[in-house]
């Protein structure tokens, strides 16, 4: 915490906006203040996370205060075309689908064992509706697991295209450009920032969870394709007969930021044997003075 009273006060502003992100979020990362930007399920935790990163600030990205309002008005736009292609958020289906997959493993093994003390006892009947019974878990169970495989990467897919637009979304769209027009224009009615992609989940689009389901290899075809477009693009050089600049959306490596409160380091003394040859290393070099 800063000394100085002004700065001091900065401070708490910035530490209270990050604060009660992870207070409303859950979020408990050790080394991470606020992880990646929540889905748009959730419109007051999301709303949470563009205000710590503001306080934030652009730590290790590009400086847009020399950019003039036309360019930030850019940036600011391609907020929804980032976001239009992203993969469905299907965390919360990936939970219940699990869920669900182990309340089935538990039931057909409670009736496995039913149906083998029933078969201890004599009691055949009850033993062969048990089994039929446990038979009949163990096929919902793998059917939950299918659809665990099939939710998963679809998740894998959207790691991806998170860290394939971080960059764009979290600086120069999400945080810097717009926070840097609000700055510029306070009086300016500018819109909040709005994703591409769906809120809610329509009779349409559980259709279409369902067409996922039933063919996962398509839909994740379809999004490989659009990466892979996108990680071909390079900047061409200047000059002719030079090559390309790189890659124009190249990947956002994590964050460097370090934790808000970190436990203090454990002191190491050196052994004797290593304060021993410090003493006469300096010994020898006062000598040679």
């Amino acid at each position: 915490m800063p000394k100085e009273p002004a700065d001091r006060r900065k401070w708490r502003q910035c530490a209270s906006s990050i604060g009660a992100y992870r207070e409303l979020s859950g979020y408990d990362h050790p080394a991470d203040p606020i992880g990646p930007e929540p889905a748009t399920a959730a419109p007051e935790t999301r709303a949470a996370w563009h205000e710590a990163a503001a306080a934030l600030g652009c730590v290790d990205g590009p400086d847009v205060r020399s950019m003039p309002d036309g360019r930030l008005l850019h940036l600011r736009d391609t907020y929804p075309v980032e976001t239009a292609w992203a993969p469905r958020y299907v965390g919360d289906e990936l939970r219940q689908v699990r869920a669900a997959a182990w309340e089935a493993r538990l039931a057909g093994l409670r009736a496995a064992v039913e149906a083998g003390a029933a078969r201890q006892r004599g009691d055949h009947g009850t033993a062969t509706s048990q089994h039929d019974l446990a038979a009949s878990y163990q096929a919902l169970h793998e059917v939950y697991k299918q659809r665990e495989n099939v939710f998963a990467a679809v998740m894998a897919d959207r790691d991806d295209w998170d860290a394939a637009t971080r960059a764009q979304r979290h600086l120069a769209v999400a945080v810097a450009a717009d926070a840097e027009l609000r700055r510029r224009h306070p009086d300016q009615p500018y819109l909040p920032l709005r994703s591409a992609e769906p809120v809610a989940i329509s009779d349409e689009q559980r259709d279409e969870i369902g067409q996922l389901i039933t063919d996962p290899a398509a839909a994740h075809r379809t999004f490989a394709e659009r990466l892979a477009d996108r990680q071909s693009l390079t900047i061409p050089s200047p000059d002719p007969g030079y090559g390309d600049l790189g890659q124009a959306f190249p990947p956002w490596p994590r964050s460097g930021r370090d934790a808000i409160l970190q436990p203090p380091k454990p002191e190491i003394r050196p052994s004797s044997q290593i304060l021993e040859r410090a003493a006469d290393r300096d010994a020898d070099w006062e000598a040679g003075q």
